[in-house]
């Protein structure tokens, strides 16, 4: 099993998709990224829950894929 990095001072940010309504948004911790190679992602409705942590390169082709889903 590998650890995680603790994420207590990471900085969060929100999807550009979320409304601000308190609908379905998610946030990722791009600094935590940068420095394991892996992106924590979450639900920004529950801050204190748990987040993935999804490998870099399955982020970039999430993030591809949604790009042209969204176009």
């Amino acid at each position: 099993m590998t650890a995680h990095p603790d994420l207590t001072g990471a900085v969060w940010v929100r999807s550009s998709y979320s409304n601000g309504l308190g609908g379905e948004c998610v946030e990722f911790a791009p600094d935590v990224a940068r420095a394991t190679g892996a992106v924590p992602v979450r639900d920004s409705k529950l801050p204190t829950g748990p987040a993935l942590f999804i490998p870099a390169p399955a982020w970039r082709s999430f993030i591809t894929a949604a790009a042209g889903a969204a176009s």
